[in-house]
């Protein structure tokens, strides 16, 4: 009984066997002769530009590829509508493809053509229109996407905004306007992969910031910070403060979530300020020894602010992030201008006809003077010493048009006009009203003993104030 369940049992092993090398025999036969069917041929599910060629001659793929790329329809749509229909023949596409068809053939192996029937192989042709057509097409669809754009609602991205007091992001919107170069690409890419259609609606214009992006978030925060920084001007003894609310108006971001100052505002900011405080335009205000705080005209000693310098440096000041307290960026003729008088002047007062110097604060030297009369008065105005030298003649007109020259130890021009000042030794008196009648043309007079004094002290480029 045992041998024959052992009989049993090798006789259908046997038979298995057989079996299995006869079904392998069959397929390797079956295998191999697909092998040598595919050598002449492309492998199956083979496509190109998205048209299937596995299993067509090198030839019959390329009639089908011609045929359907050429006279096929691309078929584009605008507001789910079409809005042009045209074949690839009227973009000048050439219908012959046997030399890149070949070069996919040799370069296919026929005994994997197994595997590529479960894979497949994609292959694209590279462009074969005329590019100056296909540009064209590309460029009206473009301008017929911004012509549908102007009625439709932009995509918005996240922003930074200014709310009570607080910046806070405001979300992003999506918009139904249609990003035109994605369609563009999109349609240029079909023209070449063998696809029919293209619908510009697919292609709605995404934000690019969303509330939710770190580095906006980031940004907020550093806006709400920088807002809170104490910022201001010192100009002519006065502070000038930049309001956190004004400040605030200014700060933007852009689409790369980064933090900028709007450059029409400080712009504005900044010339508004030079209208205000410039002493090309405005008089100044100085507080004299004997009358108080007195308002001097214009005179030499004058400036403006360079606005685009100062819109620059203000901008990088306000961006750093720091408390600052800062002087204008300014242009004069005069060198080393100040925006203050500063502690360093000389005093010219015109009323008590009297004239003093501080340096640093400190009184250096004080006299009676005789001005200009009043036919020919010393005119006032924010000056300064533009030179010094020694026995000159000073020379000009008389009322009645008589020549003058007049012999001067001394000699401090003060402005453009001749006005100075200067030792006087045909005077016999100074101070009160003498200038009245025995004023000068214009300069100050001054006791030659004082000159003596003054003379040495007194530096060029030292403001006076004449008033």
């Amino acid at each position: 009984m045992k041998r024959f369940g052992e009989d049993f049992f090798q006789e259908k092993t046997k038979k298995i066997v057989i079996i299995c090398l006869v079904v392998l025999v069959v397929f390797v036969s079956f295998y191999s002769f697909k092998s040598v069917h595919y050598a002449e041929r492309l492998l199956p599910k083979t496509k190109v530009n998205n048209i299937n060629v596995g299993g067509l001659t090198v030839d019959q793929a390329n009639r089908k590829i011609s045929a359907k790329l050429t006279e096929a329809p691309v078929a584009i749509s605008l507001d789910n509508k079409l809005w042009k229909k045209i074949k690839r023949s009227e973009l000048g596409w050439q219908k012959d493809h046997l030399e890149a068809l070949m070069q996919i053939k040799q370069k296919q192996v026929p005994f994997a053509w197994g595997i590529n029937n479960l894979l497949g192989s994609q292959h694209q042709l590279s462009s074969s229109y005329d590019q100056a057509y296909v540009d064209q097409l590309v460029e009206n669809l473009g301008n017929e996407i911004l012509q549908k754009n102007v009625t439709r609602t932009p995509t918005t991205n996240a922003k930074i905004e200014w709310v009570e007091g607080d910046f806070v992001i405001v979300p992003e919107k999506q918009g139904d306007t249609i990003d035109v170069e994605a369609a563009q690409r999109a349609l240029i890419k079909n023209l070449e992969n063998g696809k029919q259609t293209v619908n510009a609606e697919d292609y709605y214009a995404q934000p690019i910031l969303t509330k939710d992006d770190s580095q906006l978030k980031k940004l907020k925060d550093q806006m709400n910070k920088l807002v809170k920084i104490e910022t201001a001007y010192t100009i002519n003894g006065k502070q000038v403060v930049i309001p956190a609310e004004e400040l605030a108006s200014w700060l933007t971001t852009n689409e790369k979530a980064e933090m900028q100052l709007d450059q029409e505002k400080v712009t504005a900011f900044v010339t508004n300020l030079n209208g205000e405080y410039n002493t090309k335009e405005n008089p100044t205000a100085f507080t004299s020894t004997k009358r108080g705080e007195v308002s001097v005209p214009v005179g030499i000693y004058s400036w403006s602010i360079n606005i685009p310098a100062e819109v620059e440096a203000l901008s990088t000041q306000i961006l750093k992030g720091k408390n600052f307290n800062r002087t204008p960026v300014v242009e004069s003729e005069v060198p080393n201008v100040q925006t203050s008088i500063g502690n360093t002047y000389v005093e010219v007062d015109l009323q008590n006809q009297y004239m003093w110097y501080y340096k640093e604060g400190q009184l250096q030297f004080e006299t009676d003077i005789v001005s200009g009369k009043p036919s020919t008065p010393t005119p006032p105005g924010v000056n300064y010493v533009t030179s010094k030298s020694t026995d000159q003649i000073l020379r000009g007109l008389n009322d009645d048009g008589s020549k003058y020259a007049s012999p001067v130890r001394y000699w401090m021009p003060i402005d453009k006009t001749g006005v100075g000042i200067h030792d006087s030794d045909w005077q016999y008196a100074y101070g009160g009203d003498l200038w009245l009648y025995r004023g000068s043309h214009g300069c100050i007079n001054t006791p030659p003993a004082k000159m003596d004094e003054l003379y040495p002290i007194l530096e060029v480029g030292t403001p006076v104030i004449v008033f």
